[in-house]
This record gives structure tokens, sequence and C-alpha cells, in this order.
């Protein structure tokens, strides 16, 4: 190593500086731009545009001026625009803005001749395209049109001539309304239910306020209604919607009125209010669920409701319904991998090892939670694929040409994140297993992992697992984990789920860093440990987020049986929730896993421990079983004990 002069290393640094602010300054000069964009300041961004030219997003500048004016601007303009940057997302993207503009102003001769170029219609855009045909008079758009009726529960402002249509043609009668108004009740879309019920008959259109009443206060408006008013099926339905709406502060309220009027019912209302009692129980782990669904009889249900009738027959351990409920699903439903496997189990259960094991084969190999769990009933260890050749200079090379690649990255450095992520997605289209290991090498180098994940998770059959599976900042993650005594591939499984290691990502509800921590959680932590100097500014610096992240862990670990899925959890919905949701009976880790009432902290539970089992066999070379991680949860404890009653 040469020593320096003092002069040369000043004269170093300034060179340093000059060449950063150099390059720094068209970047500012760029999220100013996006900046009066944001707040609609043309003068401002018409100033800034002639500084960017040659930037590599000045492409941008373009689409932001033209966005700015789409009303007014030139369609000759806007359609340069997409030639020059054909098949490119922001193309795609103004396609998209414009085309709205034409579906509300009804100009469908241009609307049609743009349309077809566009790739992905999001829903109003593809509303607009049956109003067009409508207006043509193509009668088969009301074909394509009623899967809308029962599936688009909240539609936007484009779709609603497309459903009144149905309404028109009468290819929707009062059935398929009441239908309807069940299905947004079920979504808790109480506006949009009360909205389509201007669709019904008049003589089954309840007043404002009676549905406003259902709505709102089911308890007294379903008690004061007479017996003699059951006549009409519109009190009928609506005492079938009060009970649904009861059920989901209070099942037995709710079944206590069921039990009180169900005389008065048809079958059909009757057995549709006992299965929303039914889910709602099974939600909450109550032990009535199961009796209450069966009431139900015969009565179709919802595919949230039937999921959850399963759900309860597993912690009940009745594989007959289990089995029975998941052979009525929709073809497409039962199909799932998570369905598919708890069929088989069920079947094994009956005694059907063959018709078991071909539902496992089904899913087998899948590098999800119930793959594993299916490649394991077929007595197979989780391993991991063998490493394909890495991407040469060449093909990396070629893929950092890209646009949607180059943008994307240029994007992420700007801390643009949404837009970089959608850029970078667009890009990923159609690409070969070989140019996906290529983007995620790309992405690995430029240290933006979350891109390097999502493009080697994409691949099908050239596979690099060390990239779907990356372990950065190893040198302080092991060594974290070690001194809380954690496996640390049960670390990095929970770290990519929480923040696919970006370490200043912040969620929308203020969790920071690589391990996602709250405020307060983070305070408490570093007090409980002692962190003396911890202050929020800290939160996203590495060492701090790790120390703070781990010893949450283990705090969490000692609190829950030092049980993974319990402490897993835990950390995304809190030590309380874990607990409540055990049983008064040990229940097997897959099906406390399985039925975990929040959607997002089920599917985060289940992520996190594929994710281990796949660390584990990086790590260590060998492979892993995933029930072994799952083990069994224990029954909760009758006074709640816990070791650190203030554990947030």
């Amino acid at each position: 190593m040469k020593f320096c002069s003092a002069r040369s290393v000043v004269s170093f640094l300034l060179l340093s500086s000059f060449i950063f602010h150099a390059e720094a300054a068209p970047d500012d000069r760029f999220l100013a731009a996006r900046d009066a964009v944001k707040v609609g300041d043309k003068a401002k961004l018409e100033r800034i545009a002639p500084e960017l030219h040659g930037h590599e997003l000045e492409v941008y500048v373009d689409y932001w001026r033209l966005l700015l004016d789409l009303n007014t601007a030139d369609p000759t303009e806007i359609r340069r625009f997409l030639q020059r940057n054909d098949r490119s997302y922001l193309a795609e993207k103004l396609r998209s803005d414009w085309l709205k503009l034409l579906g509300r102003q009804q100009q469908w001769t241009d609307f049609d001749a743009e349309f077809p170029a566009l790739q992905q219609p999001e829903q109003d855009v593809a509303c607009y395209a049956l109003q067009s045909r409508r207006a043509k008079g193509d009668a088969t758009m009301l074909d394509e049109a009623m899967p809308l009726w029962l599936n688009l529960i909240e539609p936007p402002e484009a779709c609603y001539p497309v459903l009144e249509a149905l309404i028109l043609e009468k290819r929707v009668l009062a059935d398929e309304v009441w239908a309807r108004i069940r299905r947004q009740v079920e979504a808790n879309k109480m506006s949009a239910a009360r909205y389509s019920m201007n669709y019904l008959p008049p003589s089954q259109t309840p007043e404002a306020k009676v549905a406003l009443a259902v709505s709102d206060t089911p308890l007294p408006w379903l008690v004061k209604l007479a017996p003699a008013a059951f006549s009409k099926r519109m009190n009928r339905e609506l005492a079938a919607l009060a009970i649904s709406r009861i059920a989901r502060n209070d099942p037995r309220m709710a079944a206590e009125q069921l039990e009180r009027i169900e005389s008065n019912l048809q079958s059909g209302e009757k057995g549709w209010a006992w299965g929303q009692i039914g889910w709602q129980a099974a939600q909450r782990h109550m032990g009535e669920a199961l009796t209450w669904f069966r009431k139900a009889g015969d009565a179709p249900l919802a595919e949230e409701a039937a999921q959850w009738k399963v759900r309860a027959a597993l912690r009940a351990q009745d594989w007959g319904a289990v089995r029975a409920t998941i052979e009525k699903m929709p073809a497409s439903l039962a199909a799932q991998p998570v369905w598919t496997y708890w069929l088989g189990r069920a079947y094994r259960a009956g005694g059907r090892v063959e018709d078991a094991n071909q539902l496992y084969a089904r899913i087998a190999g899948q590098p999800n939670f119930y793959g594993n769990l299916a490649d394991e009933e077929l007595g197979r260890r989780i391993s991991v694929p063998p490493k394909t050749t890495a991407p040469t200079r060449e093909e990396m090379a070629k893929v950092s040409e890209l646009t949607g690649i180059r943008r994307g990255l240029a994007l992420l450095r700007l801390n643009m994140r949404t837009e970089g992520v959608r850029e970078w997605n667009w890009g990923l289209r159609g690409m070969s297993d070989r140019e996906l290991l290529a983007a995620a090498e790309v992405a690995r180098q430029a240290d933006v992992y979350d891109r390097a994940i999502a493009a080697a998770d994409r691949t099908k059959e050239e596979h690099d697992y060390s990239l779907r599976y990356l372990s950065p900042f190893s040198e302080q993650v092991r060594p974290a984990a070690r001194n809380q005594s954690l496996d640390d591939a049960w670390v990095y499984g929970l770290m990519r789920q929480e923040s696919r290691f970006i370490t200043n990502a912040k969620s929308s509800v203020g969790a920071s860093g690589l391990m996602q921590l709250m405020p307060a959680t983070a305070r408490w932590v570093a007090k409980k440990i002692g962190l003396t100097d911890y202050h929020h500014g800290k939160v996203n610096d590495t060492e701090t987020n790790l120390l703070l992240g781990t010893s949450y862990m283990r705090l969490v670990m000692e609190d829950l049986d030092n049980h993974p899925v319990l402490a897993s959890a835990a950390y995304n919905a809190g030590p309380g929730r874990a607990r409540k949701w055990r049983a008064d009976q040990p229940l097997e880790g897959a099906i406390y896993a399985e039925t975990i009432p929040f959607t997002e902290t089920r599917d985060y539970v289940k992520k996190v421990m594929s994710n281990a089992v796949y660390y584990s066999a990086l790590f260590e070379g060998r492979p892993q079983t995933l029930k072994g991680r799952l083990g069994t949860v224990g029954p909760r404890v009758a006074n709640g004990e816990t070791k650190n009653p203030d554990l947030p």
C-alpha cells in the first residue's frame, strides 16, 4: 500500500465530491420534476425538463408532460409516444390512462383502435370495452358481463353501465340481485350492497332507512320485525342479512336470533344464514362452528365460508367433514395446493392411501408450504435443486440493457420503489430461465436483493436457490442469531418475508428496516436489553435493527414454548393473538398455521416456515423436514400465563 500526502488526499476527496455531486445533480432535478407533477405544477416541470435531456429516465418527463395535459393532448403526440416506447411499462400505463379518458368521453372509435394494444387491461378499462361493444349493438358482450355480476363486488364506475345492461336485458332477475347483495354483505361492502338493492323489483326494494338499519343496527331492527312481515320476500331476505351482520360481532347471539325466526324463513334463506354464523364462529375458533355449519344443510357456501368450514373441521379432527367440504368446492378452489393437501390427508385418514398419494403427487415438488408437506407425505425430504450454470457476462450484459431492467434499477436507486418495482416486474415478463437468472444476478450485484429474489423465484426448469433464498449481511445476521441462540435459517426465513432484505423498508403501518420493527416495539426492546442510546433514527441501521429484531425474536420464543410457529405468528400479529389462537388440545403445527384467522398472518407463517427449510438446506447442505419444524403446538394455558406480561 502506498502512502499519499495530505494534499493528495484532500485533492482526491474534492474530486470525488465533485464527481458525486455531478452525478447526483441530475437525479435531484429528476426528483424535483416528479414532485412538480405530484402537485400539478406544469410550469415547473417545463422549466426542469431541458435540464434532464440525456438522463436515463428522461422518458418519464415526456410521459408526465402528456399525462398532465391528457384532456387536451394531441392524439398524434400520444400515439408517437406509444410508438417510440412500444411494449414498455410507460407505454402500457399511458395507453391505459388514455383509454380511461376515451371511455369516460365515450369516444369509441379511438378507444376501439387503441384497446387491442393494451396488454393487461385494468377492470375499468375492460368494462369500457364492454360498453363500446354494447354501443355498437354487440349482444354477445352480455355473456362476458355475466361473471362480473357475482364476482365484481365493489365495481369501478365504468362497470355500472355494464351491470345495468344485464338488468335492462333481463339477464339478471330478483334471485340474482339478492345473490349479489349477499356476496357484498359477505365481503362487508355494505354501501355497495345497499346500492345493489336499487336493482330489485319495486315490491322487493327496501326503503333507504330500512336498508341502513339492517346494515348498521341489525339486532334492534330484527327484534322489532313482526311475524306477519315474513310473508314478504324482502323482509325474509333482509332478516337473513341482519343475521349475517349480527354474526360478525356475536355468532352466539346470531344463532339465538336465527333459532327464534327460522320457521318464518325459506330453506335457502335459512341455510345461507346458518352458513354465515358457522363462518364467523370458525374464524373465532368456536366449538359450535361445525354444528352451525351443519344446520346450513345443502345451502351453497361462499368460497371463503367453505374454506373456514374445512379449517373448523381440521381443528376438530373431523376428517369426514374435511373431505366432504373440499369435494363440494368449485374445481378451481379445490385444486389449490392447500385443499389438495388436506383432501389427501382426509383420504389417508379414511384409509384411501392410493387416492391420497395421487393428490400429493399433484403438488409435490412445488417450493411452497403445501408442496413441501406433500413431498414429506410421499416420504421425500425437502432438498435444494441442483444449481444451474451461473449466468455469463454476455447474458447479464444483454439483460442489463433491457428497458424495464435499466429503468427499474434507476428508479430504485432514487428510492422511487413503487415505480421501480413495476418497471422491473414488467421487464421480467416473458423471460426465459436464463434471462431470469441473469436479471437476478444483476440485481444482486446492485444490492437490490428484493428484485433478485423476484427474478430467481420465477424460474421453471433451471434454478439457483442461492439467489432465490439470498442470505445477505451474513457477517452480521448469523452472529446476531447465535448471540440469541436462534436458528439462523429461521431468522433468515423471517427476514426474507418481512423486508426481502431492503434495509430502509417501511411498511404501511410504520414498521422499519430489515426486521420490520414497529416504533413502540423497538423502543420496548431497546429498554429491555439496556440499549440506552437508542432513538428511532437508528432503527434502519443494520446492526441496531438486527440486535433489536433478534432480541425480540428470542423474547417471543421464550414466551411461547420456544415454538417457531407460535413465535412467527407472534412476530406478525402479536404474542397475545398467537396465544389466543391455540386450541384446548394439542394441535399439529400445520393445522395451527392453516387456522390462523388473519389472512396476512396465516400466509406469513406458512411462508416463513417454508423459507426456513430451504435456508437450512442451503446452510447445512442436507435435506430438511418441514414437519419436524412445525411440530405440535401445545394447548392454550387457562390463565394465559406469560413470562413477559408487557411483551408487545
